[in-house]
């Protein structure tokens, strides 16, 4: 297998546009890297890193994972590419209920171009919002010890640079969707966390040497790892198939359809939007709560807290919600039921149309359950090890689901690049077109 492997890099090199793509996105994470350590001006940052590292607790370490370590050192990409995602969340749930927006939606490529620069506008206003709320908290903690000099010019540097980081990240995912390999947010977001892999596993040899704890422990914590990565690439690449059957037709002189086929549907077709959704949709109020003095609103943050059980069960359910709003979006049961009866064909035992169209939906809330739940338990059982009983667990499960999930996008566009040119896959043939159920 790591021979075929090895054969399929060297092929790589041997596609001029796949290679120019893949080196393109390479060169756009490094520009995020490089930026992610780039301070904000007017900032004590050493020592805002040190208190917030100290007293930030478990939501600052949550939420540096996916700013890839900008959060706690406060660089120009502080709010990393969460606005964009709280801005696409916001722009799909009015794209549902406001008519305007769900008629642009089925518009085709002009319809979508005006809700992506919809979308940008959101961005930029939440990033505002989030960075004025940096700005005044960093003027209200520890008296004001973390700023140089205080007042309205400190507050819009503030703000515009961190905006400006923001509109930055998303411009960069955009070019890499556009003109590299991947989808460009999500790989931005996989950059983050990886990036704080190596020192992660540093750390637990750390503790280990200093007997803190156990190596069985460890061995013990990297088993459970190894299957809950087999349990997340097995589920990922899961269909459930639909056998449906073509009449043969006949126009002029031909002859068509009479072939068999099916429709796959993914066990989860959300893949990792749904916890990136659902932390984003947690972290925002979150944010703002801690820069803020009010009680009630301190309250509601340390509630909002990774490891409290409002925010597990907050996590769980909004993590399910996202599963089946976003396979909503994507699939729609009566177009595939009209596309279907449209060119002869019909699910065995099933009448075209009405019937197809709920037979369908059927199939799809079923599934879409299972991989809700798969996605949320996930998601929740590493946080709680981690939070509630304090077990160096390294990854949780929210970062394995990301970096899984988008490792398999990634290698499965770079395979369809190869087949279409006639060049084999990274596995054998049909391994990462999924498993049927």
């Amino acid at each position: 297998m790591f021979e075929r492997f090895f054969n399929s890099v060297k092929n790589i090199a041997k596609i001029e546009e796949l290679r120019q793509r893949i080196a393109f996105t390479a060169m756009m994470l490094f520009v995020y890297r490089l930026g992610a350590h780039i301070p904000t001006p007017g900032i004590n940052n050493e020592q805002l890193r040190e208190f917030l590292t100290s007293k930030g607790g478990a939501l600052m370490g949550f939420l540096d994972m996916f700013s890839g370590g900008g959060l706690s050192r406060l660089t120009i990409f502080a709010l990393g590419i969460m606005p964009y995602i709280s801005a696409s969340i916001i722009i799909q749930l009015l794209t549902v209920v406001i008519p305007t927006l769900t008629k642009l939606s089925k518009e085709g490529e002009s319809g979508r171009k005006k809700i992506v620069q919809y979308t940008r506008f959101a961005t930029i206003g939440i990033g505002l919002v989030q960075a004025f709320g940096i700005a005044v908290g960093l003027e209200g903690m520890e008296g004001g010890a973390f700023v140089q000099n205080p007042g309205w010019p400190f507050r819009l540097m503030v703000i515009i640079t961190i905006t400006a980081g923001t509109a930055f990240l998303m411009w960069l995912g955009e070019q890499i969707t556009e003109r590299g390999i991947g989808n460009g947010i999500s790989l931005i977001i996989f950059a983050g966390i990886v990036v704080n892999m190596p020192s992660a596993v540093f750390n637990t040899i750390q503790q280990v040497q200093a007997d803190q704890i156990s190596f069985i422990f460890v061995v013990a914590l990297v088993i459970m790892m190894i299957a809950v990565v087999i349990a997340i690439v097995f589920l990922e690449s899961g269909r459930r198939k639909i056998p449906v059957q073509y009449a043969k037709r006949v126009v002029g002189r031909k002859i068509y359809g009479g072939q068999n086929t099916h429709i796959p549907l993914k066990i989860n077709t959300a893949g990792v939007i749904p916890p990136i959704f659902a932390s984003s949709i947690i972290a925002f109020p979150a944010t703002i709560a801690g820069f803020i003095t009010v009680p009630w609103v301190q309250a509601l943050g340390r509630n909002l807290a990774p490891g409290t059980a409002f925010y597990t069960i907050l996590y769980a359910v909004l993590i399910i919600f996202f599963a089946f709003f976003y396979t909503a979006v994507v699939l729609n049961p009566v177009d595939m039921a009209d596309n279907m009866k449209k060119y002869g064909g019909f699910i065995p035992g099933i009448r075209p149309g009405q019937r197809t169209s709920d037979y369908i939906y059927k199939v799809l809330t079923r599934i879409t359950f299972a991989g809700a739940s798969y996605l949320a338990l996930v998601a929740i059982i590493p946080e709680i090890l981690i939070y509630r009983f304090n077990v160096p667990f390294a990854f949780g499960g929210t970062s394995l689901l990301i970096v899984i999930g988008v490792g398999m996008d990634t290698a499965q566009q770079i395979e369809t690049h190869m087949l279409t040119r006639n060049y084999e896959g990274f596995m054998k043939k049909g391994k990462l077109k999924g498993k049927g159920f």
